[in-house]
Parts: structure tokens; C-alpha cells; sequence
């Protein structure tokens, strides 16, 4: 038991030494799939300050390189909670290109989140009423987003197709960010609105 205390003790430590006030937030919609609102705290806590640089103009290799050497040394010293560098250091580099993307096209994501908004905007409210589960509302937002750029294109029609035989249209990811990011508030505000009820 006091190994455990003792343990738990040492992993907060290491978490608030590492911890930035200031650093920048890990954009929820950039996290991969299989992230747990854990590992990504644990990635925002160990190498956040990272991403603040990267909005100053870090170049994206040199804040991969940086962060993946934070990531290792944590992970080799047993401060993740038991979280993998794989994870982690997926979490980070999203991360780490989406600022970098948005500092380098900021015009292009303000854009794209205004038609990405008005595009989806009834399955934005369904989620926000709770109507729609957040993973329905994914899948229908980028079959919209899909059609958006191809009217014929059937999304769960080439989604069973073998992935090399896909005939998907050539469409940025950002499109897809900004729906992931309006859907992620929508639920928030729901699950807001379940806690005040």
C-alpha cells in the first residue's frame, strides 16, 4: 500500500513539474480514435508548452522531435500511468500538425469552419438535443462532406468497398477536423445541459 501512495505521490510530481500553466490546449478533434480523455491529459500535461511554440512558428519536424523525446523519457520512466509511447506520441503529433496547419493556412481553417458549420448544421443539433449519438453524427458528417464536393458519391457504398478500390473525392482533412471539432461541442453542450437538468 505504500509502495502504491508512494507511486501515485511520484506521478503527480512528475506531471506538475512537466505541467504548463499557459500551454496551449490539445485540440480535442485532432486526437486519435483510440485516445482516452486520460492519455490525452497526460500528453497535454508532459509536453503542452510544446505546442505553444509551434503557434510562435516552430517548425513541425523540430516540435515532433522535441515532444517524442519528452514522450520516451517519460514513458521509459514510468510517469504515463502506464500509457504506451505509441499513443502518446500519435496524441502529440496530431496535435503538433494541426497547429502547425493552422498557423500556416489560418485563413483556410476559418473557411472551412464556416461551410463545414452551415453544412452540418441539423446533425449539429441533433447531437447538441441528443437526438443523434456523437459516433452517428461522424459518420454522417463526412458522408455530407463528401457529397458536398461529389453529389453521386455513396459513402456507405464505398466504405464496404475494399479500401484500394475506393473511389473517394480528393478532399483536405481539415473539412473533416472542423466537423469532428463542432461535434465535440455540440456533445459537450448536451452533456451540459443533462448536468443542469
Amino acid at each position: 500500500m505504500m509502495k502504491k501512495a508512494v507511486w501515485i505521490l511520484a506521478a503527480v510530481i512528475a506531471f506538475s513539474s512537466t505541467f504548463s500553466v499557459n500551454a496551449a490546449d490539445i485540440p480535442l478533434e485532432s486526437a486519435p480514435m483510440g485516445a482516452t480523455p486520460e492519455s490525452i491529459q497526460i500528453t497535454q500535461n508532459l509536453m503542452g508548452h510544446i505546442l505553444d511554440e509551434v503557434q510562435d512558428g516552430l517548425g513541425y519536424a523540430e516540435a515532433r522531435a522535441k515532444s517524442n523525446n519528452i514522450l520516451f523519457n517519460a514513458v521509459i520512466n514510468q510517469q504515463t500511468c502506464g500509457y504506451g509511447f505509441g499513443i502518446l506520441s500519435a496524441i502529440a503529433n496530431n496535435a503538433i500538425f494541426a497547429y502547425r496547419d493552422m498557423y500556416l493556412r489560418p485563413d483556410f481553417y476559418i473557411q472551412a469552419e464556416e461551410t463545414v458549420k452551415t453544412l452540418i448544421a441539423d446533425i449539429v443539433q441533433e447531437v447538441e438535443n441528443g437526438t443523434t449519438d456523437y459516433d452517428t453524427a461522424v459518420k454522417q458528417s463526412k458522408a455530407r462532406i463528401y457529397q458536398s464536393f461529389n453529389p453521386s458519391f455513396h459513402y456507405d457504398e464505398q466504405m464496404t468497398v475494399d479500401s484500394c478500390y475506393r473511389d473517394v473525392p480528393p478532399i483536405d482533412n481539415v473539412y473533416f477536423n472542423r466537423a469532428r471539432k463542432l461535434l465535440q461541442n455540440a456533445r459537450s453542450r448536451a452533456e451540459q445541459n443533462i448536468i443542469n437538468q
